[in-house]
C-alpha cells in the first residue's frame, strides 16, 4: 500500500514495498535475453585464441578451416586491421600510439586474445573449424607483474615504446609539514588489491546485422553502455554512428564487465558483412569469459607513509601507485582518476600526496568492475587506518570515530574538491555495531582467544560515488571531449490513454521498471502498474545521450531525474489541455483515478476527463484544438544533464561526481587452525543511500554486492603464472561465491538525503568493495598478534596458511614492515 499526503489526500508510492513489476515475466521465464533471439539465416561464430600471453603471429592457415563444409567465412587479426582503424583511445601521448584492433594482427598480447573467427551454420560446426585454423607463434617474454612492467625490459606496444599508459601525482595540502609535526608516523611496504571478475550469470552475447540493403549495422546485444560502445564502433569501422542500430533486452548481470565487449561487436560485424549481411551471432562461454572478456583493475600500493596526531588521527597520507591495466587501456586510463572520487575515503585528513602510474602488462585487459577503480583505493585507505588502530593500540571502533567525516560537516568538500553530499558515518557505525552485537562478541573473542582461536572482528566503511562527471578524463588527458553527464526519458498518452516510460538504460538486475513507475505514479497521481516502462537501449528510441547506459550507480540519479523532468512535461502538458477541455483554470485540477480509471478533474466538481480523452484530441480529434495549444504531444522527452563544471586539470580539482551512498559492514570470523580457511561467524551490513525510493530492491543489492565482496575476498581470483598463462579460467578453479557460501546478513540502514538529487536519493549498488575491507581488517584482527600483517585484499585459505608459516618462523611478511616511529 502507498502512503497517503496528508497536504492533498495524494498517495505516495515512493518509499514503499512495491513489488517489482519484472519479476512476473522473468519468474514465469519470459525474459527476453539476447540469446533466445534467432533470426533467419542467421550464422554463429567461434573465435581462435592465442595459448600464449605474448608472441609475435607468424602465420594464420584458414584454408582447413574454409574447405568445412558448412563454413560461411574466416577472418584473421591482419584482415581485420586492413577493413578497419585502431579503437581509439582516451588516454594522451604514449597512449595515442597503441594500435588496439579487436583480434591480434602481428602480435598477441595476453593468453586468449583472438587471433581469428570462424564463421558457420551452426555453433558446434564454427567450433569445429576453428580447431582446423593453425596458427604459427613466435613466443616472446611475458610481463606479468605491474613493477616489472613499469621498468620496460619488455614492452608490450611497440609504437608507444614504454608500458606505462599514465602517470600523475594528486598533492594536496602541506604534506611535509604534516609529517614533520607528527606525533607518530606508520610505514608500510607493500600492499596489493589483487584481480578477480564479476562472472554474471549470462555471459557476453552478440548478434551483428551488416545488412546490405540500407547499409546499416544492426546490433542485439548485451553491452550496458551501448551509448559508449558506439562511439568507439563507428570509427573503427569507418560508417557514421547513426548507421548502428543497437537494441538490449533483459541482461543476466554486467556489473560493469561487459561494457567493454564493442570489440567482439567489432567482430561480429565484420563477419556479418563478409557473409552478405547475414546476421551473426556469437555467445561467449564460461572460459572465454574469464580469459578475455575484462577484468577488475589489480593495484600495488608502495613506500606508503602515514602521519598521525598523538590521538591517532591521521593527518597526512604519502604513497605509490601501480595500477595494472591488461594487454590494453580500452576504458582506460579513466581509471587513473576515478578513485579520486573518493580521494580522501571517510576520513578528515587533508594532506596527502599520491603518485599515481598505470601500466600494461600480457594479461588480460581489464574494464569496469562493481565498484571500478575506486574500491581499490578504498580498500588502500581501510588498510592503513586498519594496520595504524593495530600499531598504535587503538580500538578499530575508536579509529575509526577519531578519523571520521563528522555529519555536521555535511556537505563535505574533499581536498581534491569533490563534494560529498550527505553523510552520517558515526551513526552507520553505532547502528552496525548494535546490530552484531559488537560488546557481546568482544566477549566471546576474549574467551575463545584463552583457547587457542583465531577469532577477529573487522570494520570496512566504503563509498559508493554516483553520477560521473565525465569532465574527469580531462584530467587525465586534457583534449579529452568529455565532461559533464546527462540522461534522456520519455514519457508519453497513448492514444488510448495508457503511460509509456521509455529511458536509455540497460538494467542488470536493478528494478528500472519498478522505481521508473513509481517516480511517474506520484507525478501523475496513478498506481504503478497503470504505468508501462521500456527499459533497455535502443538507439531508434531517441531517448539516450552520449552518456545512456548502467553503470556508476548514477540510475535513480540521473535515469530518475530524466524520467521525473519528462513526467513533469507530461504533466504541465496535460493540465494545459484540461484546462481547455474544461473550461477551468489550471489551478483548479487535480489528477486521480475516476471511476472509469485515471482522469484530470475540476476540484470539487464532477467535471472530469480521462487521460485517453486528452490522448484521443491530440492523437486523432485535433480539429477541436486551439492553434495556440498545437504544440502538446503528450509525447514528452526530456534530457537531464548534471550540474558539473569541468575540473581545474593542472590542479586536478573539482567536483568529480554527484552523489555519494556509503556502506559499513562488520564481519566476525574465526581461522580454522588445521585448514587455516576463514570462516563467517556473524555479519552486518549498514547502507545509506540517501532517500530509498524502493526497500526490498536496495536489500537486494546490499545482498548482491555482500555476495560479491565476500567471493573476492575469500575466494576468487584471476591469477597468473610467470608465463601469462591464466590459471584460474574455469569455476573449477575461479570458484565463484554460491549461495552455500553466503553467511546469514544481517541488514540495517540509515538515510542522509542527498540535497544534489530532485527527491534526496543517491546511487548505490556497488558496495561490492566493502566485505574486502571488512573481511581484511577481521584477519587482521585475528592474526595482528602472530605478527601478520593483511598486505592482500585476497585471503583463502591457501594464503592463510603461508601467512601462518612466515610468521611462525619469525618473520612478517617480507614485503610490509610497518612500524610506528616517534616524530
Amino acid at each position: 500500500m502507498a502512503d497517503q499526503d496528508k497536504s492533498n489526500g495524494q498517495k505516495r508510492w515512493v518509499g514503499q514495498r512495491v513489488p517489482r513489476k519484472e519479476e512476473g515475466r522473468l519468474l514465469r521465464g519470459q525474459g527476453k535475453f539476447i540469446d533466445d533471439i534467432k533470426l533467419r539465416e542467421m550464422l554463429y561464430l567461434a573465435f581462435v585464441r592465442s595459448p600464449y600471453a605474448h608472441a609475435r603471429v607468424v602465420n594464420v592457415n584458414t584454408s582447413a578451416a574454409e574447405a568445412l563444409p558448412g563454413v560461411a567465412a574466416v577472418l584473421t587479426g591482419r584482415e581485420v586491421e586492413s577493413l578497419t582503424s585502431p579503437f581509439i583511445e582516451i588516454g594522451p601521448d604514449q597512449c595515442q600510439k597503441i594500435a588496439d584492433y579487436p583480434m591480434a594482427g602481428s602480435k598477441a598480447r595476453f593468453q586468449g586474445e583472438p587471433v581469428a573467427a570462424v564463421v558457420a551454420e551452426s555453433p558446434r560446426l564454427a567450433e569445429d573449424a576453428a580447431e582446423l585454423v593453425q596458427v604459427d607463434y613466435d613466443p616472446l617474454p611475458a610481463v606479468t607483474d605491474a613493477e616489472q612492467a613499469e621498468k620496460n625490459e619488455s614492452i608490450l606496444h611497440e609504437n608507444a615504446g614504454t608500458n606505462v599508459v599514465w602517470r600523475g601525482v594528486f598533492e594536496y595540502g602541506d604534506v611535509e609539514k604534516a609529517f614533520r609535526e607528527a606525533a607518530s608516523v606508520v610505514e608500510i611496504d607493500r600492499l596489493h588489491f589483487h584481480r578477480f571478475s564479476s562472472t554474471p550469470l549470462e555471459p557476453n552475447v552478440i548478434i551483428a546485422q551488416w545488412d546490405n540493403k540500407d547499409g546499416r549495422l544492426y546490433y542485439w546485444c548485451n553491452n550496458s553502455f551501448p551509448s559508449f560502445a558506439i562511439q568507439f564502433l563507428a570509427p573503427h569501422l569507418r560508417i557514421h554512428i547513426d548507421q548502428i542500430r543497437v537494441q538490449t533486452f533483459d541482461i543476466g548481470g554486467s556489473f560493469g564487465i561487459k561494457i567493454t565487449n564493442y570489440t567482439q561487436m567489432a567482430v561480429c560485424a565484420l563477419a556479418s558483412r563478409k557473409c552478405g549481411g547475414r546476421p551473426v551471432k556469437w555467445v561467449e562461454t564460461r572460459t572465454e569469459h574469464m580469459l578475455s572478456s575484462a577484468h577488475g583493475n589489480e593495484r600495488t600500493f608502495l613506500n606508503t607513509r602515514v602521519a598521525l596526531d598523538k590521538n591517532g588521527v591521521i593527518t597526512a597520507i604519502d604513497s605509490r601507485h601501480i595500477d595494472d591495466c591488461g594487454a590494453y587501456p580500452r576504458y582506460e586510463p579513466l581509471g587513473c582518476v576515478i578513485w579520486s572520487q573518493v580521494f580522501p575515503g571517510v576520513y578528515r585528513f587533508r594532506n596527502a600526496k599520491i603518485d599515481f602510474t598505470q601500466v600494461v602488462t600480457n594479461k588480460c585487459p581489464v574494464g569496469p568492475n562493481r565498484g571500478y577503480s575506486r574500491m581499490q583505493h578504498l580498500w588502500f585507505l581501510e588498510r592503513i587506518c586498519d594496520i595504524c588502530a593495530h600499531e598504535l593500540k587503538i580500538p578499530a571502533d575508536e579509529m575509526r570515530l577519531r578519523n571520521y567525516i563528522r555529519p555536521e560537516e555535511m556537505p563535505y568538500t574533499t581536498p581534491n574538491g569533490c563534494v560529498y553530499d550527505s553523510g552520517n558515518y558515526p551513526k552507520m557505525l553505532e547502528v552496525g555495531k548494535k546490530l552484531i552485537g559488537w560488546d557481546e562478541w568482544k566477549r566471546k573473542q576474549a574467551e575463545a582467544r584463552k583457547d587457542g582461536r583465531l577469532i577477529g572482528i573487522g570494520i570496512g566503511t566504503t563509498l559508493d560515488s554516483g553520477t560521473n562527471n565525465f569532465g574527469q578524463s580531462q584530467i587525465i588527458n586534457p583534449y579529452a571531449p568529455f565532461s559533464g553527464n546527462s540522461q534522456g526519458a520519455n514519457v508519453k498518452l497513448d492514444i488510448y490513454g495508457e503511460i509509456v516510460v521509455a529511458v536509455g538504460s540497460c538494467p542488470q538486475g536493478q528494478g528500472h521498471e519498478t522505481t521508473a513507475a513509481q517516480i511517474v505514479a506520484d507525478l501523475l497521481n496513478v498506481t504503478p502498474d497503470l504505468i508501462t516502462v521500456r527499459t533497455g537501449f535502443d538507439t531508434e528510441r531517441n531517448v539516450h545521450t552520449g552518456f545512456s547506459g548502467t553503470y556508476a550507480s548514477q540510475f535513480a540519479v540521473s535515469g530518475l531525474s530524466a524520467v521525473h523532468g519528462a513526467a513533469q512535461k507530461l504533466k504541465k502538458e496535460m493540465l494545459r489541455l484540461a484546462a481547455f477541455t474544461l473550461n477551468a483554470k489550471e489551478d483548479e485540477l487535480e489528477l486521480g483515478i475516476g471511476a472509469q480509471g485515471p482522469e484530470v478533474r475540476v476540484r470539487g466538481t464532477e467535471r472530469s476527463i480521462p487521460y485517453g480523452g486528452l490522448a484521443n484530441i491530440v492523437n486523432v480529434n485535433s480539429a477541436v484544438m486551439p492553434e495556440e495549444l498545437h504544440e502538446i504531444t503528450l509525447n514528452c522527452r526530456y534530457i537531464w544533464r548534471a550540474p558539473f563544471k569541468v575540473p581545474d586539470k593542472a590542479k586536478k580539482y573539482g567536483n568529480l561526481t554527484l552523489t555519494y551512498a556509503s556502506q559499513l559492514h562488520i564481519a566476525v570470523l574465526e581461522v580454522d587452525r588445521d585448514t587455516y580457511v576463514p570462516r563467517i561467524l556473524d555479519y552486518v551490513a549498514v547502507d545509506d543511500c540517501g532517500t530509498v525510493i524502493n526497500p526490498p530492491i536496495v536489500e537486494g543489492q546490499v545482498y548482491g554486492a555482500t555476495a560479491h565482496g565476500i567471493g573476492a575476498a575469500l575466494m576468487e581470483g584471476c591469477f597468473y603464472d610467470e608465463v601469462g598463462n591464466m590459471l584460474t579460467s574455469t569455476f573449477s578453479d575461479y570458484t565463484p561465491i554460491t549461495s552455500v557460501n553466503m553467511p546469514n546478513v544481517k541488514f540495517g540502514d540509515i538515510q542522509t538525503p542527498s540535497p544534489h538529487s530532485f527527491n534526496g536519493a543517491k546511487g548505490m549498488g556497488e558496495g561490492g568493495a566493502a566485505p574486502i575491507h571488512t573481511l581484511s581488517a577481521a584477519l587482521q584482527d585475528a592474526l595482528f598478534d602472530k605478527g601478520i600483517i593483511i598486505d592482500d585484499s585476497f585471503n583463502n585459505g591457501d594464503r592463510v596458511y603461508h601467512l601462518m608459516q612466515q610468521a611462525g618462523k619469525g618473520k612478517k611478511p617480507a614485503r610490509v614492515k610497518p612500524r610506528a616511529v616517534p616524530a
